[in-house]
């Protein structure tokens, strides 16, 4: 009897950390403001601000990846809304502007993503 209780009880634990974990993976939806930035050229180069904005609209339209930058200097890479979607134009023309954007957070290889699912 001692043994079916033990065996229960390691179900019960296996069947609530397999619960835990996956509600840990699900994407959280999260509101993020910062600087609409080229990450090619603020890394490589530094470059940013408003004199950088047409130069960054550009790399942008081109595929070069966004991010957004926090004013503490964190930076997020934005991903479309849905796979084998281009970033959506209103975020290009954005570019080097503050903004919000609000969509979903994601973690992978020690970087955060953030899709675009509105900006504000």
């Amino acid at each position: 009897m001692r043994h079916l209780a033990l065996v229960v009880l390691a179900v019960l634990f296996a069947a609530s950390t397999a619960v835990v974990a996956s509600g840990a993976d699900a994407p959280q939806e999260k509101s993020v403001t910062g600087y609409l930035t080229d990450t090619y050229c603020y890394s490589t180069m530094g470059a940013h601000g408003p004199s950088h904005k047409q130069c960054a609209i550009g790399c942008a339209k081109k595929g070069i990846p966004v991010a957004l930058r926090e004013k503490d200097g964190k930076m997020i890479i934005l991903l479309p809304p849905k796979d084998a979607e281009p970033i959506p134009s209103d975020v290009i023309d954005k570019m080097e502007d503050e903004v919000t954007i609000t969509g979903k957070e994601y973690q992978a290889g020690g970087v955060t993503f953030l899709t675009v699912e509105s900006v504000k």
